[in-house]
């Protein structure tokens, strides 16, 4: 009777043993490579959108299986004009000949939910790109577009839906090139707040390089950013690209050539540090990600006011102050900010409170003014002002 009761022990313990590991095999599913996905059909697919008076053109799809199970997947949504995938928008904007032209558009939104809401504006905007309108005259009443969603997640391979059409009444957008997108320096050295990247911080703990006049900005904004100033010896900053986040930032990585003019401080955190006291000159290729430091020999001025004198308030050199980015003791104020409108055209200058030094080109809306130059052209509208008295760089950021 003993044995009997040891053997159902064991066939019972046997038995836990292969439910738990089917348990776990439960609790830690594999995820695998799905084939495709189903992009909905839309309910509007046979009437024709009003892209000028709609403001979103809507999207819904069913997640891949990745096993038959809950995956955090991105996103992206495409769209043609011929049902042809062949080349990005993103090729012929790299191909500098001309030659090349878009059969697709990819747009730049991730979307982490099975549904989108695409602009209808961006659509707009993306149909003149693909189709290649000249103008107003080639825009049809009526286009056929075909949409398709690609889904990434970690660990699988991307997968692409099936191909939707629907119709949509397109209008015309005149094309103009991306504006540039700033980069921020933050750190102990910069602003009057230490490493204060907050969103509202341009000006306190945030201090913007400035676009590089006659560089090319690509499709995404990416250019050539350029700044000059002082920085106090023990100094430690890194780059941020939007104020009040840290995901995309720059630092003592990203230097191609600092010619010993500056080291890698704080560890992990490769903040930028500064071995001596001085002017220093940083450029920036936010399309390759390296940034060249090096020290400055030029002009090194400190100014207590900078004004903006034009023909919009009489010339008058002693008003129209602009703010001085903030500062600490040990450092020295070379960059200001004004937020502006212009009602009309106008014409002004950059001055120090009077007409002693004064800065002017003819470049608009950013370029390098130089004491007595010509008047600056400013186009109506309203601006967020950049100066950098060292370099005598100015832009003009549009606001609207």
């Amino acid at each position: 009777m003993n044995k009997i009761f040891k053997s159902a022990l064991l066939l019972m313990a046997v038995a836990f043993m292969f439910t738990a590991c089917s348990d776990d095999r439960d609790s830690n599913p594999v995820l695998q490579q799905p084939e495709s996905f189903v992009l909905n059909t839309p309910a509007y697919a046979n009437q024709a959108i009003d892209l000028a008076n709609s403001e979103t053109v809507n999207l819904t799809w069913s997640q891949p299986n990745y096993g038959g199970f809950p995956v955090a997947a991105e996103y992206t949504v495409e769209v043609s004009a011929t049902n042809e995938w062949n080349t990005p928008y993103t090729a012929e904007v790299a191909d500098e000949s001309g030659e090349t032209q878009c059969d697709y558009y990819a747009f730049e939104n991730i979307f982490s939910s099975c549904e989108a809401k695409v602009s209808a504006a961006d659509l707009a905007k993306a149909l003149v790109v693909i189709c290649n309108y000249a103008d107003e005259s080639e825009v049809p009443e009526q286009q056929e577009v075909y949409a398709r969603v690609k889904a990434n997640t970690p660990g699988a391979r991307e997968v692409v839906s099936n191909v939707v059409k629907f119709l949509v009444s397109p209008y015309y957008i005149e094309l103009k090139p991306a504006d540039p997108v700033l980069w921020y320096m933050v750190g102990n050295c910069i602003g009057s707040n230490d490493w204060d990247n907050g969103s509202g911080s341009i000006g306190t703990g945030l201090i913007p390089l400035l676009p590089m006049p006659d560089a090319d900005v690509d499709a995404n904004g990416n250019t050539v950013l350029v700044y000059a100033g002082f920085f106090p010896k023990d100094g430690q900053f890194k780059f941020v690209k939007i104020p009040g986040k840290w995901d995309d930032q720059m630092n003592f990585t990203n230097i191609d050539s600092n010619e010993a003019a500056v080291t890698d401080e704080d560890g992990d955190n490769h903040n930028i540090g500064i071995p001596e006291d001085g002017f220093y000159y940083i450029e920036m290729n936010t399309a390759t990600s390296k940034v060249t430091i090096m020290r400055w020999t030029g002009a090194s001025t400190e100014y207590t006011t900078i004004t903006m004198p034009g023909d919009y308030q009489g010339w008058d050199a002693g008003s129209t102050p602009m703010t001085a980015m903030g500062k600490r003791e040990n450092t020295q104020t070379h960059d200001w900010y004004l937020d502006a409108v212009y009602e009309s055209n106008a014409e002004l200058k950059f001055a120090n409170g009077s007409w002693d030094v004064n800065w002017g080109a003819t470049a608009f809306p950013l370029g390098y003014g130089t004491n007595g130059g010509p008047n600056i052209p400013v186009k109506a509208g309203a601006y967020r002002v950049y100066f950098n008295d060292c370099l005598g760089l100015y832009y003009f950021q549009a606001t609207e």
